[in-house]
């Protein structure tokens, strides 16, 4: 829970900089993806950006690891993570 917790800060700080409109709905889409989605369909939705395969895959162990919370907690996890992007950046 604790990288969870280090990544999503790392990915607010990064999304949310200077407050980019543009980047928020986006990173909102891929993080209830990561969430919530199969790994298959999160596979997918990676490779429209067309990264290395090495980062594809470290994007895949943190959706390893986030799967292994249950259901209500990752939904609990997203409804927190979209009020955060929705206070910090501005649409």
């Amino acid at each position: 829970m604790k990288i969870l917790a280090s990544i999503l800060l790392i990915s607010l700080a990064l999304c949310c900089y200077e407050a980019d409109a543009a980047a928020c709905p986006t990173f909102i889409a891929e993080s209830t993806a990561n969430l919530l989605a199969s790994e298959s369909v999160f596979r997918a939705s990676l490779s429209k950006y067309g990264a290395p395969p090495e980062a594809v895959e470290a994007k895949l162990q943190v959706k390893r690891c986030t799967d292994k919370m249950s259901l209500g907690k990752r939904v609990l996890f997203g409804k927190v993570l979209g009020e955060i992007v929705l206070r910090t950046c501005t649409l």
